[in-house]
This record gives structure tokens, C-alpha cells and sequence, in this order.
């Protein structure tokens, strides 16, 4: 175990001098100008130090059960998308249980205001912004774009151009917490979405279906927990049955964590993908 981790650390330290001299990256931006903002409010730029040409944007918003993460541990995401040309920035959001999903998904929906606005001064296209989140990333991701209330509220309009969803989970709350025994995770979920359960299909993207406009990649694991495998796959099913575009992706043998973390690697396949599907799109 030792050499492994001897071995890991002196690959990332590879990483870190490969990249630096072709990327610079501004850390710790505010995106809001409430005065009460704090560290849940501040964003990471990652991008090529060539600004002669625009290029696609990324922003990754991170998984953690609502209740946990942030943007510095995804740095090697930031770096190993930017080496790819991608200007791409990484956010921090309100968690549980001082806040709810309402504020969350107002956080990432006022990140994307910023970035949009933004963009341009770090070499982006503000016209080709897309939204990758893992896990409860992954939703908050989806319902944004699902749910104008968010985007609404900063008066500006839905600026996602393609949305890539990696093992999202709570695309459905109302049916996950209805249909699933209760567990070590149930509290922290109510304190997310309350004991309303009329609120727990208001914050479900499968409740905002003819929302959808953008195209939809979703990555998700063999081996991954049932309820995402499930909301996943009928997420795809009945997008398409209403002439969106959304493609699935099962990756093989990989679980939930592994699915997020295989992309520490930047030859990872899924870079290939999500680089495809931002050409496409």
C-alpha cells in the first residue's frame, strides 16, 4: 500500500509540472456579490494559456450527498480538461444541513450567471457553456436546467448548452425516498428536501421533463447503487420519446465513487466522450 501511494503521489506530481506550462488557473473567485457570501460562493477557472481562439466551457459541480465536497478536491479535473482545451471551471455551493436544495441549486444557478458573463476573459465561448456534475452534482446539474425558477431568478436565460451527467443521483427523490428502506443517509436527505413530499417532486428533474432543451450525456456504472441505474436509464428513455436528444453510457465494472474518481487519469475514456459530445453539440 505504501508504494502505491508513493507511486500515486509522485504520478499527480507529474501531472501538476506537465500542466503548468500550458495552463493557468485563477482560484478562489467570488461569483456573488451578497455580502454575506462565503467559501460556498467561490469558483475555480482552469484554462489554456492561449486565448487566440474561443473554446467550449465546462462547469463541474461536485457530488456529496448535498451535505459534503468541494471544488479543490476536483483540481485534477480543472487541470486535465484544460490541457484538453476546455476552459473550465469548478464550484462550490451551499450544503446541508445549514441549507436546502433550493439554495444549492440557486448557488449553481448564480456560478453560471457569472461564468456566462465571464467566460470571455479566460478564453471561453459564454455561447457554449456545458454543465458536467457527479452524483448529487448530477442533479443539481439536471434540475437547473429543468426548472426555470433558478435562472429566472438572476434574470438571465438558461445559458447550458449540454449537460453531462456522471452517475447522477436524486433524479427522482419523491420515488427514491418513498420506495427505499431508511437508512444512515435518510436523515441527511430529508434535511436536503424536507418531509414534504410534494417537495420532493418539485426538486426531482424527472418531474421537469418538458423542460429539457439541451442535449443530455449520462455516464453510469455497472455497478453502481439500483436507484440511480433505474432514474438514469428512464430519464434517457422518456427524453427521447419526446425528441430530445440523451445518450447513456454504462461504463463497465465501476461503482458509484470510482465513476468520478477513474477521471484523476486524463487518458480516462470518458474524457473522450464528453469531448465528442461538446464537438457535436
Amino acid at each position: 500500500m505504501r508504494i502505491n501511494l508513493v507511486f500515486l503521489l509522485l504520478l499527480i506530481g507529474g501531472f501538476q509540472a506537465s500542466f503548468a506550462a500550458h495552463i493557468k488557473i485563477k482560484r478562489h473567485i467570488s461569483y456573488s456579490s451578497d455580502s454575506t457570501s462565503g467559501t460556498e460562493n467561490l469558483l475555480d477557472v482552469y484554462y489554456p494559456k492561449d486565448l487566440s481562439k474561443v473554446k467550449d466551457v465546462l462547469v463541474f459541480i461536485h457530488g456529496g450527498s448535498w451535505n459534503s465536497g468541494k471544488k479543490d478536491t476536483y483540481w485534477w479535473l480543472g487541470r486535465n480538461m484544460a490541457h484538453k482545451n476546455v476552459v473550465t471551471v469548478v464550484i462550490n455551493y451551499s450544503l446541508s444541513p445549514v441549507y436546502q436544495y433550493e439554495k444549492m441549486a440557486a448557488d449553481c444557478a448564480k456560478a453560471l450567471k457569472w461564468v456566462s458573463e465571464n467566460a470571455g476573459t479566460y478564453g471561453g465561448d459564454p455561447n457554449n457553456i456545458f454543465v458536467m456534475g457527479h452524483s448529487a452534482g448530477g442533479h443539481l446539474a439536471a434540475l437547473i436546467h429543468s426548472d426555470p425558477r433558478f435562472f429566472k431568478k438572476e434574470e438571465i436565460n438558461d445559458p447550458i448548452k449540454g449537460l453531462i451527467l456522471n452517475d447522477p443521483f436524486g433524479l427522482d427523490m419523491f420515488e427514491y425516498l418513498t420506495k427505499t428502506e431508511p437508512d444512515g443517509n435518510t436523515t441527511s436527505f430529508l434535511n436536503t428536501f424536507s418531509s414534504d413530499n410534494e417537495i420532493w417532486k418539485t426538486s426531482s428533474p424527472l418531474y421537469h421533463l418538458e423542460n429539457f432543451k439541451a442535449p443530455v450525456l449520462m455516464f453510469v456504472g455497472e455497478n453502481t447503487y439500483p436507484a440511480i441505474q433505474l432514474q438514469s436509464e428512464r430519464l434517457g428513455k422518456e427524453l427521447s420519446t419526446l425528441g430530445r436528444k440523451a445518450d447513456l453510457k454504462i461504463i463497465p465494472k465501476k461503482k458509484h465513487v470510482p465513476m468520478i474518481a477513474q477521471m484523476i487519469l486524463r487518458g480516462n475514456k470518458l474524457y473522450d466522450y464528453i469531448l465528442d459530445f461538446m464537438e457535436k453539440y
